[in-house]
């Protein structure tokens, strides 16, 4: 029942309309962390600085997350300062310090090498390889990306399709990675790289779930509190990637229950700066708003 996580720790300085928050714990394995947390073990794979203030690992220790393949090594941790403006939709990144994830080779035990759930957040492709290398036998693969590495490691990107179940991207990255403008077809050219079904994240709009079987649309929660995006899209992964592994099967129905299970997490997220909201969410809270967001879009 349990899943492994792939991806950054990061400290990220963010500014929004709502105010500026320096240095606050993020990451893309963080954020999906705090969700699917509520499903299922987590043990969550990453590298951090000598810089890394050892509350925030108290902190992930404290949410039940498995940390022994969470690598502290010298050097400077992954930092990330970004801006959004306007409809807070798109996020202008300011500056990157890639620190310690320049050298970063994952390392796992023998028995995270069993686990049959596999969530390869956000980082750089070929150590999302690495990892997956290293697996034997997963029953689910989920990959996340981002523009940088369409753009730098296309090739890699593209071979890592081959060997995953599900693709997750946001609209703007799936029409990057596809050259296709209309979303369907940028989901059917993403399909025909290899993964057995593709989600494509579209913010305020919803996200669209496309595999050979069926094709699913659903709509974001309908929230008037966005205070600060960042990590969203991971939060959706996460309580997505949560629910398939705690219900252990994959399909039309289960699929559709991770969606809306995603997207209600997501929700909880963007309501407040870093993991405020996250940090303190429950499964009685996500399930209270999920019985909510069902009444609104049944009709």
């Amino acid at each position: 029942m349990s899943i492994i996580v792939l991806g950054t720790v990061a400290l990220d300085t963010v500014k929004t309309p709502f105010g500026v928050r320096k240095h606050m714990l993020g990451g893309s394995a963080v954020h999906f962390s705090m969700s699917a947390r509520l499903f299922t073990d987590v043990n969550l794979v990453a590298i951090v600085g000598e810089d890394f203030p050892d509350k925030h690992i108290d902190f992930l220790r404290k949410k039940g997350l498995i940390l022994t393949s969470l690598i502290r090594t010298p050097g400077k941790t992954f930092k990330w300062a970004g801006e959004y403006k306007g409809d807070l939709n798109a996020a202008f990144t300011l500056s990157t310090e890639l620190g310690v994830l320049l050298t970063f080779r994952p390392r796992v035990s023998e028995a995270q090498r069993k686990i049959k759930n596999i969530f390869l957040a956000n980082v750089d492709p070929d150590v999302q390889e690495h990892l997956l290398a290293h697996m034997h036998s997963p029953d689910l693969v989920g990959l996340d990306s981002m523009n940088f590495w369409i753009k730098h490691k296309r090739r890699s990107l593209l071979r890592l399709l081959k060997k995953i179940n599900i693709y997750v991207a946001n609209d703007q990255e799936a029409r990057d990675l596809t050259g296709e403008t209309n979303i369907i077809k940028a989901a059917q050219r993403l399909h025909s790289f290899g993964p057995d079904m593709v989600l494509v994240k579209k913010g305020e709009h919803g996200v669209l779930l496309y595999s050979d079987k069926f094709i699913f649309s659903l709509p974001a929660y309908p929230t008037d509190k966005v205070v600060d995006p960042t990590g969203a899209g991971d939060t959706f992964a996460g309580g997505f990637m949560g629910y398939l592994a705690k219900v252990k099967k994959v399909n039309e129905a289960t699929l559709k229950k991770a969606a809306a299970y995603g997207t209600v997490a997501a929700s909880f997220n963007v309501e407040g700066f870093g993991l405020r909201e996250t940090a303190r969410l429950t499964a009685g809270k996500l399930e209270s708003r999920l019985r909510h967001f069902r009444k609104i879009i049944v009709f």
